[in-house]
């Protein structure tokens, strides 16, 4: 009799959690939870690949002549328009060789008018004007020659554009074809970015293949870029390493906001056509695998893997898994079992579609 209280407390708190968990058992029951179709339509989503900037133009500047580095004309980063001298080398050598090959042609020039004189009165004979004839178009052809060095000391800009760090300073001795600087124009850009194989056989066989796609570019800050570009040209091969083939979109810079070495994310428009689309809330995940329940006629629900192709704002595409005729659970995904029997209540798809935001919480 001792013992009563406590197996009195111990029925009553049995009978309290069989009155709880049947009260939980018919809340569940009497539950209904909403379902839907998936619906088809065609759509477009926006896909983003990592870019690389490049100007449409960049050199490098060289010495074409060995000597002193005698002047710099230019500064780091500056603009420069087409013809603008930038490097004078030292000309003294080349300015000598001029001087000797113009003088060398005098020579031979004169020594051509007297043999002429010769030959008009048959002194000589004509191998003898035919060979000092060609003296002297060896002779102009040296002073050609040493001209076209002496101008080599003077390196202009080739284009218009925008210079890079100076890898050589006043009074360095250079060797032929060392390098000056990098000249950039940066009027236009290309933007180079790698697709996988599946996007460009579905790219290269659309309807719209013949026709230049438009992109976008988003910028290493987040932001946009205030132009639109246009997909010109796709390479030749594919990388074996990767499965990627590169694309290539030119990009007007008319402010100069872009420069050769960035990096982006092109964005380009992606069409879908009778995509079957559902509400990204009405999914889950096990071992990076996605899941929907399907509810059949008898409204059991049966847990089906799908695989999505795109992600729109609170919508996936389904590439396979589902049509359009499968009814899925909506929402309570967490609150049922595979092969259960639900009570539902069914929502038109655009009637879900419209209220997004509200069943996507």
């Amino acid at each position: 009799m001792r013992n009563f209280p406590l197996i009195a407390c111990i029925c009553v708190l049995l009978c309290y959690a069989t009155s709880c968990d049947a009260k939980k058992e018919k809340k569940h029951e009497d539950t209904k939870y909403l379902v839907t179709n998936p619906i088809k339509k065609d759509t477009s989503i926006t896909k983003d690949y990592v870019a690389q900037i490049h100007s449409i133009r960049h050199i490098e500047l060289r010495a074409l002549e060995r000597g002193y580095l005698q002047k710099i004309f230019v500064d780091e980063g500056q603009h420069v328009k087409k013809g603008q001298k930038m490097f004078q080398i030292m000309p003294n050598i080349y300015k000598a060789d001029l001087q000797k090959a113009a003088a060398e042609s005098k020579v031979a020039e004169i020594e051509l008018e007297n043999t002429q004189l010769l030959a008009d009165g048959d002194v000589v004979s004509a191998n003898e004007l035919a060979m000092a004839k060609a003296n002297y178009d060896k002779a102009k052809a040296e002073v050609a020659l040493a001209q076209t060095h002496l101008g080599f000391t003077d390196i202009r800009a080739p284009f218009d554009g925008i210079m890079d760090h100076l890898h050589a300073r006043e009074g360095s001795l250079l060797d032929e074809g060392e390098l000056l600087t990098t000249l950039s124009d940066n009027s236009k850009m290309w933007v180079y970015f790698n697709v996988p194989e599946s996007e460009y056989l579905d790219y290269i066989i659309s309807n719209n293949k013949d026709q230049k796609q438009d992109v976008g570019l988003l910028m290493a800050n987040n932001k946009r870029f205030n132009q639109n570009g246009v997909v010109e040209t796709i390479q030749g091969e594919f990388d074996n390493e990767t499965g990627n083939i590169a694309f290539r979109a030119t990009f007007p810079n008319p402010d100069g906001i872009l420069r050769h070495g960035e990096t982006g994310s092109i964005l380009m428009e992606v069409p879908f056509q009778g995509a079957i689309i559902i509400p990204q809330k009405a999914t889950f995940e096990i071992l990076d695998k996605k899941y929907v329940f399907v509810v059949d006629k008898d409204n059991v629900v049966s847990q089906r893997e799908i695989t999505v192709g795109a992600e729109l704002p609170h919508l996936f595409v389904v590439e396979k898994g589902l049509s359009e005729n499968d009814k899925i659970l909506l929402e309570g995904i967490r609150m049922v079992k595979d092969k259960e029997k639900i009570h539902c209540k069914y929502l038109e798809p655009n009637q879900v579609l419209a209220h997004l935001d509200l069943y996507a919480e």
